[in-house]
């Protein structure tokens, strides 16, 4: 005799086996087919900075390019503070699905994850990077009456005076205050760091005689050289600006190894199809192309990258290692 139960009971075995089969390859079809469908929505843009600076305008930008190629709105969201880790934090716990993404630059990714050790996120772990938007050096200047013309003289009168002179920043992990260290580490000096709210209150104070030095972006750098109310000593790049190309490079003055330069770029969350990655990665290096932006970004002492996922990436691990150790002798870590 044949025991229906048991026939019953395999059957509904098979039953709930196929169905947990087509469920597993539903599961993987179903995000390709939305990645494919990208965007069906409008898209957020995160901008970790207060609007107006560099970060704003690349964050702005890019955010109108994806809007354009995609014929979607792209919403733009300044979320400050914390020097930028607010923001950041807020995109990393974001859905992976690439209706979320980050401005995010040097300070966000590389600095930052040694500066604060309670840091929300891993800049490694926790975004997937689409594309470097731009690079960006700083310009040592000092007041025209300061003792030095040179970076060479400046090394000289520090060692001779360790600690006498003072340089602003616009605060702790600023690219200002990491242009220094390097500064300070390479060429073996003591000058003293005094941190501001801000860039434009410290070069404010080096105008009126108040600091000896600071390092600030070449577009608000370039102001105050032409109307003379600052001296330019030199770049932290790997290259002269255009606009000044009678002044050297800070290894070009004598200090070897030195290359400071301010980089930007988008991420998404980590987990974001790679599909979607690839199409965020291709628009914005294809537009990065254009004139236009490169005639604006060159007015304000910056230059456009592009790259690959995988080369920012790596961008972004080599610079962690870079600022840690500079970082934590200068006794800045939080």
């Amino acid at each position: 005799m044949v025991d229906q139960s048991r026939g019953n009971s395999s059957a509904r075995l098979s039953v709930r086996a196929c169905a947990w089969v087509l469920a597993s390859l539903l599961g993987g079809v179903w995000p390709c087919a939305q990645a494919q469908e990208y965007p069906s929505r409008p898209i957020r843009m995160v901008i970790p900075f207060e609007p107006g600076a560099t970060n704003d305008i690349l964050g702005r930008w890019a955010g109108s390019k994806l809007g354009e190629a995609f014929g979607r709105q792209v919403l733009v969201e300044n979320r400050a503070g914390a020097g930028g880790s607010i923001g950041v934090d807020f995109v990393a716990k974001s859905p992976a699905d690439g209706y979320t993404l980050v401005l995010g630059n040097t300070g966000n990714l590389a600095v930052n994850p040694t500066l604060y050790p309670d840091l929300p996120y891993d800049p490694v772990r926790d975004l997937q990077p689409v594309t470097l938007l731009a690079k960006a050096p700083l310009i040592l200047v000092s007041h025209p009456s300061a003792p030095f013309k040179t970076v060479k003289d400046l090394i000289a009168r520090a060692k001779s005076r360790p600690g006498a002179f003072t340089y602003g920043s616009g605060g702790s992990g600023s690219g200002g205050h990491l242009a220094m260290e390097l500064l300070k580490s390479l060429a073996k000096i003591d000058v003293t760091h005094v941190p501001y709210k801000g860039a434009a209150p410290a070069l404010l104070n080096v105008i009126s005689g108040e600091l000896s030095l600071v390092f600030v972006g070449a577009a608000a750098a370039t102001v105050q050289i032409k109307a003379g109310k600052v001296h330019a000593l030199a770049v932290s790049g790997e290259r002269r600006l255009p606009a000044f190309a009678a002044m050297p490079t800070i290894e070009e003055a004598g200090v070897a190894g030195y290359n400071c330069t301010l980089w930007y770029g988008v991420l998404a969350p980590a987990g974001t199809p790679s599909l979607v990655v690839s199409r965020l990665q291709s628009i914005l290096v294809r537009a990065l192309q254009d004139p236009d932006i490169k005639a604006r970004l060159a007015d304000d002492g910056t230059e456009p990258a592009g790259s690959t996922p995988e080369e920012f990436s790596r961008l972004i691990r080599n610079e962690i290692a870079l600022w840690a150790p500079l970082i934590k002798a200068s006794g800045k870590s939080n």
